[in-house]
Parts: structure tokens; sequence; C-alpha cells
């Protein structure tokens, strides 16, 4: 069974409601760096965001290799692991992404008005928790 690419139909929920991620990725010395993130789901990408010139934005421009899991805050058994690419890094204008989040995750804008870029992660393999638990 080749494996999946796209993100099952009945896991996308995990997106709308505010369940943190965690993004890893290498840094320059080869050692795994994990970072609770809030994501987002453009449809067929995972999108995350970070302040211009940090080491995660860094990084995913030398390495652009990520995995990125995402568990339900409403159940620990509904979840989904991914493993991706950054294959596009834009600004966030106005700073609307990184509002749209914080409305998302904590019900206000984001406080820290300093520029941004959002970050745009191409799906590799999908790893669903369908074995595991109930909904």
């Amino acid at each position: 069974m080749p494996p999946l690419t796209k993100i099952p139909d009945d896991l996308r929920d995990l997106f709308e409601e505010p369940a943190l991620a965690h993004v890893s990725y290498l840094n320059r010395k080869g050692q795994i760096v994990t970072f609770p993130m809030w994501v987002d789901l453009d449809g067929d990408h995972i999108l995350v965001s970070s302040p211009v010139g940090s080491r995660k934005g860094k990084s995913f421009r030398e390495r652009d290799n990520v995995s990125v899991s995402v568990v339900s805050a409403k159940n620990p058994w509904h979840w989904i692991s991914i493993s991706g690419r950054v294959i596009d890094i834009q600004p966030d204008h106005n700073l609307a992404f990184i509002d749209r989040m914080a409305q998302k995750y904590v019900g206000s804008s984001y406080e820290r008005r300093t520029p941004r870029e959002i970050f745009t992660i191409a799906i590799d393999r999908v790893s669903p928790s369908r074995s595991w638990g109930s909904r």
C-alpha cells in the first residue's frame, strides 16, 4: 500500500480546532529540534509562521525537511503525523496570518507586532490515527 500523501477527510478537523502542533526539524549540528506551534491547513499544505530572522526560518531555508504532529485537544487518540518539506516562504503582510492564528488559538489579535514569515510545507507522508482509540 503506497504511503498517504494527503490529509484524510476525517482528520481535517484537527486544523479547525485550536490543536497545537509540534514541528520538528534538524539544526546545523544535525540535532532534532521540536517546537510547539500554531498550525493551519490551506487545503493541501501545512502553514506555520515565525518571526523574520528566527532560527527556525534559517533552518527551514538550509534544510527543508520537517515533521509536524497535531493531537486533538479534545481526544488524545485523534492525531496526525506528517513528514514534509518547506516549499515556500512568504512575508506575513500586515500580520494577517498570525492574527488569524491568534484568533483561533487565544481569541485575540497577535500581541507582538514584529515582521513574520509564513512557511508552506508540502506533505510527503501522512500517518493517521485511524487504528488508535475511538473518537
